[in-house]
């Protein structure tokens, strides 16, 4: 059961760890599947060459984006389990002037000095590295780093996002390929721009402008230099 006093209320802060590495994964593997699938087309390839193209796209894709964000989140994580192990001897060389560092904290947040200090001795009696790590290196349970869940989010969603334009792409004739494609991503950016933005509690129409303008400009650009390529060849 909650505590006395708690109404189980939730956050918006409580998803960031997912909530990041999914709408990441999902519109790299959307744009860049997308675009690839674009710029081979407009090069005018093969379908098979086309398919080809995409589904590699989309696996070397996926083992990048896991990697990627593995070694990104580890390389925090290190340097949170640094900052606390650092922490972690300071609370024991000294505690009285650990007590005096959290108690300035809240100082600084509005309270008085006197009871900054009750709190301090309250939180630090409770749990003191707990309380250090919240108040003064903002590592919390919502916003530790995960990297192994980071990873398999990213490869997960960035393959969720690359098969769309991929599965658009062996349904359509060879020659309405770069058009059924394009269109078609930008319906989905839009409805991921829009479901980003719903999930963190920010502006649908922004988050789906956003998300579209620059998934349009890729699958331009990268058409653009297909069709260079397949006149020049």
């Amino acid at each position: 059961m909650p505590p006395a006093g708690s109404h189980g209320e939730s956050h918006l802060i409580d998803r960031i760890g997912w909530l990041r590495a999914a709408v990441l994964g999902a519109n790299d593997g959307l744009v860049s599947t997308a675009s690839l699938i674009v710029g081979v087309a407009a090069s005018a390839a093969a379908s098979s060459e086309i398919l080809v193209a995409g589904c590699a796209g989309l696996v070397a894709g996926a083992m990048s984006m896991a990697a990627g964000e593995y070694v990104s989140v580890s390389s925090q994580a290190d340097t949170e389990r640094a900052d606390l192990a650092r922490e972690r001897a300071e609370l024991l060389q000294d505690p009285a002037a650990e007590r005096e560092e959290l108690a300035g904290i809240y100082v600084a947040r509005g309270l008085d000095h006197n009871l900054a200090r009750r709190v301090a001795d309250q939180l630090m009696a409770k749990d003191a590295l707990g309380a250090h790590a919240r108040d003064e290196l903002g590592i919390s349970e919502f916003t530790t780093a995960r990297p192994i869940q980071a990873a398999l989010t990213s490869a997960a969603t960035f393959s969720a996002g690359a098969a769309l334009p991929l599965a658009v792409a062996w349904a359509s004739p060879a020659h309405l390929v770069v058009y059924l494609v394009s269109g078609a991503s930008l319906v989905f950016l839009a409805g991921l721009g829009a479901l980003g933005a719903r999930a963190g509690g920010a502006g649908v129409l922004r988050a789906t402008l956003r998300v579209a303008f620059w998934g349009a400009l890729a699958m331009a650009v990268t058409a653009g230099i297909g069709r260079l390529v397949g006149t020049a060849v």
